[in-house]
């Protein structure tokens, strides 16, 4: 899904084609995925070329797929993360793996072509801004699931908001907060 460029519409959709308290289960990458690559390509382009270029796609952040999703209008709401980190010998192998998964950079704005020399700059910051201890370097991949509900009548809705007789400052004396509240409860009766 982080290829779609309108989420809003995709989820709408989603919503309008569910039947009544059906549920939407969905996954995507997250705004974390892949930062080590982002940053050396970033401060490699900076220090090469004098400037910066998208290189790879933008990521939805777990906030904004909150409210995308409640805006569409979906109910009782879950979203959990993953973090997984996979170790490759280098830059190069990554972006072999990246680009046999067809994760390559969809945007119509980006450069074509890395220069050889960026790309060399680019191994060595990531090799050492991010080195392991057995000389690979990590990529992360952050990975959003989601569980969406359609509204219905015959949803369940929250409990109204209790008020609390006691206050958690209170909890090491919990007995004897509790012997103050019934003498004071037993005044007022």
């Amino acid at each position: 899904m982080h290829w779609v460029n309108n989420l809003p519409g995709l989820f709408k959709e989603v919503n309008r084609i569910l039947k009544k308290d059906g549920v939407f289960i969905g996954s995507m990458f997250g705004g974390e995925t892949l930062f080590e690559l982002r940053c050396s390509l970033q401060l490699a382009e900076l220090e090469r070329d004098g400037g910066l270029s998208s290189h790879i796609s933008p990521f939805v952040e777990v906030q904004d797929l909150g409210n995308l999703l409640n805006r569409c209008q979906f109910r009782m709401l879950t979203i959990d993360s993953d973090e997984i980190k996979v170790a490759f010998p280098s830059i190069f192998e990554l972006m072999r793996d990246l680009k046999g998964m067809a994760e390559n950079n969809a945007s119509w704005t980006r450069k074509l072509h890395l220069k050889r020399d960026t790309l060399i700059s680019t191994a060595a910051i990531y090799k050492e801004l991010y080195r392991n201890q057995d000389d690979t370097i990590p990529a992360t991949f952050q990975i959003f699931y989601w569980i969406g509900w359609k509204p219905d009548a015959s949803q369940p809705t929250p409990l109204s908001p209790q008020k609390s007789e006691i206050s958690l400052k209170d909890l090491p004396n919990l007995d004897e907060a509790l012997q103050k509240r019934d003498k004071d409860g037993d005044k007022e009766s």
